[in-house]
């Protein structure tokens, strides 16, 4: 019988760390933690599978899968706590958490002090001698389980939760700020109410019964994996619908038992910078929302970050040191316990954790550990450390490398002279690291509003994650480190300032005030998630000085390759700025964009309107200099590598003007009449240009332009050559769909070549070769190989010839497809490894079983998306051609790809 319930406690665990694929990360490692000897509350785990049969088959179906297990697993919380689940004089209370195998924090539902009721309350206040507490826990309980199972929701977005608008009005009645200055008659009046409003809106009754209560929570963590937030998250993180989530069903530990309990977060290292400190936020007398959720100010846990966060936030010492002391401060014994505790962990795991931790009358207690969420700086800097300090090896250290979150690093930063003239409106906390300036909006989902946009939120909630994802950066008045906000806009690589107090926010007539300023829906902001500055308007930026770190894993990079990375360039400068990222060559350099400056434009025209050969060679006599130039400085810069060229490929009519006033000015250039100029333009207009008279066709149909380039490709070579510079051509025939198109090419090309030696009296060497991006070229690439020196798999005509998807009209239909399920990923960012994977693996094999030693890359798009990358890699392929800025992603990602494949 198949087993679905899995427990933990008092140092014996069912499970370890490496079950995550069925426990979840979360029970994972609260498994692993009794296992190592961590104080860690009993409980148990239902597996990932459940979730799965939950989803497909039912409420009912899940249910009696696992009741058996459950009640059982139930019953040793009772025997290891010496409680009872249900009895009025000595509950038994539990936590109901999610827990998806990688870490979606925010995402998911969580219901604490669950097995509460109108008895269990005051059996809880007898036993605890602290009624407060108890009854402190009784409203949290309904609070939470009305909102996460019964949803009691916001009836709109400018509304608070309904919940907390009671809480609300309660406060301004009995002339109260804090939730800790509610009498024990208030938590009680709070009950009432918050049970009134859910008979109200809900139609129904709260539940007394436990084991009720017990599997209403279990289902809505089930249901908050389908949840739209939820499946948001999973989408721009890539993860897999079918995982599901795990449910941690564990004893209750209680941080608001009075001044000798807390609770807080911490992180073994800083998740913002990766510097080697122990940081985080704890609250005396508190539960753990109330933490991450930003209503009352955290605390730092020590000593040292209180003292950094008092600088920040403009405290003076003696305010820190009676108002907001360090955990440190407050309670040394349980600091120095939790310092050795976070020590060890990190350890065994040989990564950041991020701990979640409650101490209940003076007893130290673990509720979770998971490798921490960083920004794309701290998991260079971490890794960079961690293997200097000797915990990890440079293979470990370089998979532990992200690719896409490189792409952070590379992101501009507030130009420090412009800092200076600067006027900073409010302080924060660096949340978050980066640079973000943008137009205010208030609500997540209007964040799209405006190209780029500044979210600001009082605080924010996992509904808000899309709003989040789209904004340049994040702005809330509460909130800390570890608050909502700033654990996820670090997972993001998002810009974040939190807490910035002095930020008064007006939901209703969508204002911000800062001291007398205010600041409407669409007024320019500026936040700086290093220093946690807000500034007025829009500030300059400038690129980043990438540091030293980022060098060695670029270093660890070139150790572990095989697979060479190339760059898409078509200009020195984008060339030079690949290759001081490290790239080894040109993969795609497209004439076609040299072609429309000033009086290049002006020949390109003339050469397309002519009607004689004649014509049409002497219009490209006149392209041929700019050419030659053009490619000498590409030749340049990529001094010592492969460049490849690709020939002319779009359709003549992208040249011509469609405009009456230019067509007449270029009539007249050309002493034609305006209605020649016409007939020419309509001549050249196609059904559908994407499979019309372009690439290889435009060569075979006017061979004149294939000689032209040909010629300005070869003259740039022996031009640099002359200087004693190592220029290395590589021209590339596109569009090709069976040899003999090929053929043709090549003796236009190799003809012109040989024509250029003569004249110079001089030779260089070239590489002659093609784009496969026609399926029936990669079906027939045996026969195509004869012809070539190289094939370069143009993924993106590629994947539209292969797929039928037109790309531009493919968001008409694509975004259907992916919410539907039809497609896991889009075609055109990620590779289509089945299908279009499945053509150039046998391109790869058919074209060098003629030739062995055929160099075949890859120079759509794909060659930057990490997935794709090791694809390519797998199939043999000698290098990917990604844009500039892609090339420190490929180059990680070519890296590991091989580690992985050897």
């Amino acid at each position: 019988m198949a087993k679905y319930v899995y427990t933990f406690g008092n140092g014996k665990a069912d499970g370890k760390a490496d079950m995550k694929n069925l426990l979840g990360g979360k029970g994972a490692n609260l498994a692993e933690m009794n296992l190592i000897g961590v104080p860690v509350p009993p409980g148990f785990t239902i597996t990932t599978e459940v979730c799965t049969i939950y989803n497909q088959q039912g409420h009912d179906a899940a249910v009696n899968a696992i009741k058996k297990e459950v009640e059982a697993a139930v019953a040793q919380i009772e025997e290891l706590t010496g409680t009872s689940f249900g009895s009025k004089d000595n509950p038994c209370l539990v936590s109901v958490r999610s827990g998806a195998r990688v870490s979606m924090p925010g995402m998911m539902d969580t219901v604490l002090n669950l097995g509460l009721n109108d008895l269990a309350v005051q059996g809880i206040g007898k036993k605890s001698g602290n009624e407060w507490f108890a009854w402190d826990s009784y409203r949290r309980f309904v609070q939470m389980y009305g909102d996460v199972v019964l949803g009691m929701k916001p009836e709109s977005k400018e509304d608070i939760d309904p919940f907390e608008a009671i809480m609300e009005d309660l406060k301004e009645e009995k002339g109260i700020e804090l939730d800790t200055d509610f009498s024990i008659s208030d938590l009680k009046l709070l009950v009432i109410r918050f049970k009134e409003a859910v008979l109200k809106v809900t139609g129904k009754s709260f539940p007394d019964d436990p084991w009720e209560q017990l599997w209403g929570a279990v289902s809505a963590v089930f249901d908050s994996w389908m949840t739209s937030r939820a499946i948001y998250y999973r989408k721009i993180n890539g993860i897999p619908e079918e995982w599901g989530t795990a449910v941690n069903v564990q004893a209750m530990v209680f941080g608001n038992m009075g001044n000798s309990s807390a609770t807080g977060v911490a992180f073994t290292r800083d998740a913002g910078t990766g510097e080697d400190i122990f940081n985080g936020e704890y609250l005396i007398n508190a539960q753990g929302e109330d933490v991450v959720a930003g209503t009352r100010t955290p605390q730092q846990i020590s000593l040292e970050g209180s003292k950094r966060w008092a600088e920040l936030a403009s405290v003076s010492e003696e305010e820190r040191k009676n108002n907001y002391p360090s955990l440190e401060e407050t309670m040394p014994a349980l600091y120095k316990e939790l310092m050795e505790v976070q020590e060890k962990l990190e350890n065994h795991y040989k990564d950041m954790q991020d701990l979640e931790f409650t101490i209940q009358d003076g007893k130290l207690w673990l509720l979770q550990t998971r490798n921490g969420k960083r920004t794309g700086a701290a998991m260079v800097k971490i890794a960079v450390d961690m293997l200097e300090q000797g915990m990890i090896d440079e293979k470990t250290a370089l998979m532990r490398i992200e690719a896409n979150k490189l792409d952070e690093l590379l992101h501009p930063v507030f130009d420090t002279e412009a800092l200076k003239s600067t006027h900073v409106l409010a302080k924060g906390l660096p949340a978050s690291p980066g640079a973000a300036t943008g137009q205010i909006v208030f609500f997540a989902d209007e964040a799209s509003t405006y190209e780029n946009s500044i979210l600001v939120r009082i605080e924010t909630s996992p509904e808000d994650l899309e709003g989040m994802n789209i904004a340049r950066g994040i702005l809330t008045a509460r909130g800390g480190m570890t608050s909502h906000a700033a654990v996820v806009a670090r997972g993001m690589g998002k810009c974040c300032v939190s807490g910035a107090g002095s930020v008064k926010i007006d939901y209703k007539t969508r204002v911000m005030t800062i001291g007398d300023q205010k600041f409407k829906e669409g007024d320019w902001i500026s936040l700086n998630g290093s220093t946690g500055e807000v500034y007025e308007g829009k500030v300059q930026t400038m690129n980043p000085d990438l540091g030293g770190d980022f060098g060695k894993v670029m270093d660890w990079a070139s150790n572990f390759t095989r697979m060479s990375v190339r760059t898409n360039a078509d200009t020195p400068n984008d060339a030079q700025v690949a290759r001081n990222f490290g790239a080894q060559g040109i993969g795609l350099c497209r004439t076609e964009h040299m072609f429309f400056e000033g009086e290049r434009i002006k020949a390109m025209r003339e050469m397309i309107l002519s009607s004689t050969i004649e014509g049409r060679e002497k219009a490209l006599a006149k392209l041929l200099p700019y050419q030659r130039e053009d490619f000498e400085g590409i030749f340049e810069a990529m001094a010592g590598y492969g460049v490849t060229v690709r020939l002319l490929d779009p359709p003549l009519h992208e040249f011509v003007p469609h405009q009456q006033a230019t067509q007449k000015e270029l009539a007249k250039e050309m002493g034609i009449s305006l209605e020649a100029v016409k007939s020419k333009i309509s001549d050249l207009e196609e059904f559908n240009p994407m499979l019309g008279h372009r690439g290889c066709r435009l060569g075979i149909t006017y061979p004149e332009i294939t000689a032209m380039q040909a010629r300005a490709i070869i003259e740039a070579a022996l031009n640099l050559k002359a200087k004693g510079i190592d220029a290395r051509p590589e021209i590339m025939v596109p569009l090709v769909g069976t040899v003999a198109e090929l053929k043709n090419q090549a003796d236009v090309i190799r003809g012109t070549i040989e024509k250029v030696f003569e004249e110079r009296g001089d030779k260089i060497d070239y590489l002659l070769g093609t784009m496969i991006e026609i399926p029936r070229a990669a079906l027939t690439a045996d026969h195509v190989a004869a012809e070539a020196d190289f094939f370069s798999f143009g993924t993106n005509d590629l994947t539209q010839m292969t797929l039928g998807y037109s790309r531009d009209d493919a968001g008409k239909f694509l975004p259907d497809y992916l919410d539907r399920g039809i497609l896991k990923q889009d075609p055109f960012q990620v590779l289509d490894q089945t299908g279009v994977g499945q053509l150039v693996q046998m391109g790869v094999e058919k074209g060098r079983s003629v030739k062995p030693k055929l160099k075949v890359g890859i120079c759509g798009e794909h060659g930057g998306e990490p997935s794709s990358v090791e694809f390519c890699d797998g199939v043999g392929l000698d290098y990917v051609s990604c844009s500039p800025y892609r090339v420190p992603i490929a180059r990680v990602a070519a890296a590991q790809a091989n580690i992985k494949h050897s």
